[in-house]
């Protein structure tokens, strides 16, 4: 690993000489070498116009030829996968072995996407064909399909090194729709950062992308991030963040001359409900499945769930089995040292909420940077009385509401949108209680029925989006084939020569490709 800690600019390495600090391992607070430089305002300025100037030309590749770009992508990731759980761990506390799961699905989604734009029916083509002799009036030839928006800057996240951040699914979704990309790289991981850039740009070159088809920026979001969304060149962004960066983000991108849209993925509680029936088949091993899945990944996932609904007088077992698991608990050493604070923070403040019983609370000791389980409990009546009580704790904790189904159904429906929600129960409560189904659907983008949220399928029919403030557009999904959306708009074409119409919308169909006509 010969890492410079410098931007990468198109084809090029920045030649800035500006600190920006360095890699931080979060089990020990060792600085990690290279230290980071900041790109300077002249070399953003550059990578933003190399990609409107690349635009132009990738986005009138063919499906075929952007597919094998995002294949050698993932060929030339893989390539360095013994890097990457070599570095992966030091950077961000996480086991190599997720470390090298996260590298299989980042390689799996660039696949999937490539064997999508290769087979060509995502443009959705539309064909209307004229009808010169309609009465009243004729009838025009008519014809759409989505196409690009042009240059996209995707933020890198702080939980998903790989799968979310330099060639992570909102990088690939855009680079398969024709999108141009200026990834901000995350300040926790920039080694990993710097290790799939080259990686992506090696790609581009071997398969003979244009120049400015990705860049890599150091600096951060505030400044460095803040620049390329505001500039004029850039289309739409992508983000998975906080909810403080994603609005900030927002209001960025709505205050331009022309504003552009925003998808951020941002704060989920991940509601779950537990009826009778469901506690009924064996509630120790709930527990133990519940708690599995509320400490994944020392609860840093966006899907961990940090809400739980139990009716009065049922759950006891439940309740009694997480009390021990909470209490014997092991530490785990959380991403950095400013979520581990936060999750700290935010753990404290529900505890403190009047009404709120600390139900468990792990006795084992932290170490350096990392935190423990703990869990709450509250009334239905206390919790729909106090908004606070809502707010995301990014980390193994989690808050029991206990209450009537009436009242779970009231507190669902005042609930904040969600990435997931989740209801326990047999099919006989499922069909008795179809307002409690409706509030949950109404609050999220994927409703489960059993299981856990934590696990996100990459494939056609994932949703991983849900209202505000879960996503920032709760239309899309930043998961899945259908992501590619986010970073297109459709066109139409009226009356236009066959010859001068895009391939999938020409007469002869010369791609075979679905369409509707």
């Amino acid at each position: 690993m010969n890492l410079l800690g410098t931007s990468i600019i198109g084809f090029s390495r920045s030649q800035s000489t500006t600190p920006c600090g360095h890699a931080v391992n979060p089990a020990t607070g060792e600085a990690l070498a290279p230290q980071i430089l900041a790109a300077s305002a002249s070399e953003v300025e550059t990578a933003v116009q190399l990609a409107a100037g690349a635009f132009a030309a990738y986005s009138s590749l063919t499906g075929k030829q952007r597919g094998g770009f995002l294949r050698a992508i993932a060929t030339r990731i893989e390539a360095i996968a013994e890097d990457i759980a070599a570095r992966g761990p030091l950077e961000t506390g996480l086991p190599e072995a997720r470390l090298r799961g996260e590298t299989g699905r980042t390689t799996g989604q660039l696949r999937l996407f490539a064997s999508l734009i290769e087979e060509g029916s995502w443009v959705d083509a539309r064909i209307e064909r004229a009808q010169p002799d309609r009465p009243p009036v004729p009838k025009p030839d008519l014809r759409s399909m989505h196409v690009p928006l042009g240059p996209v800057a995707v933020f890198c996240a702080s939980n998903f090194p790989l799968a979310f951040s330099v060639a992570g699914g909102d990088t690939a979704s855009a680079l398969a729709a024709g999108c141009p990309v200026v990834v901000v790289a995350h300040h926790s991981h920039p080694g990993l950062a710097e290790m799939v850039g080259n990686a992506i740009v090696e790609a581009a070159r071997e398969t003979g992308m244009p120049e400015g088809v990705f860049s890599l920026l150091f600096g951060g979001g505030r400044s460095v991030g803040q620049a390329v969304v505001k500039h004029p060149a850039i289309q739409a962004v992508g983000f998975t963040g906080s909810r403080a960066g994603g609005t900030a983000l927002m209001a960025s991108a709505a205050a331009r001359p022309q504003p552009i849209p925003v998808y951020a993925e941002m704060s989920s509680i991940n509601p779950l409900v537990i009826l009778p029936g469901a506690l009924a088949k064996g509630e120790e091993a709930l527990a133990e499945a519940f708690y599995a899945s509320l400490t994944m990944g020392v609860g840093q996932f966006c899907t961990n769930p940090g809400l739980v609904f139990l009716t009065e007088g049922s759950g006891d077992a439940f309740l009694a089995k997480l009390q021990s698991l909470v209490e014997s608990g092991a530490p785990g050493t959380m991403l950095n040292a400013g979520i581990c604070k936060a999750y700290q923070e935010a753990a404290a403040a529900i505890g403190s909420i009047a009404g709120v019983e600390t139900l468990a609370r792990s006795a084992n000791a932290c170490g350096h940077g990392q935190s423990a389980p703990v869990a709450f409990l509250v009334s239905a009546r206390d919790f729909v009385s106090n908004h606070a009580l809502q707010a995301e704790m990014f980390g193994p904790a989690t808050l029991i509401v206990r209450g009537s189904i009436g009242e779970i159904t009231a507190a669902i429906a005042a609930l904040e949108g969600q990435l997931t929600a989740t209801l326990h129960a047999t099919q006989e409560e499922l069909a008795a209680n179809p307002a409690l189904v409706t509030a949950l659907r109404n609050r999220c983008g994927r409703l489960l029925f059993g299981g856990f949220p934590t696990g996100v399928e990459v494939c056609s029919s994932m949703v991983h989006g849900g209202p505000f403030p879960s996503t920032s557009d709760g239309r899309s999904t930043s998961v899945g084939t259908m992501a590619i959306h986010r970073f297109t708009r459709p066109a139409a074409w009226q009356n236009f020569p066959d010859a001068a119409l895009p391939a999938e919308l020409q007469d002869a169909n010369p791609l075979g490709i679905k369409r509707t006509e």
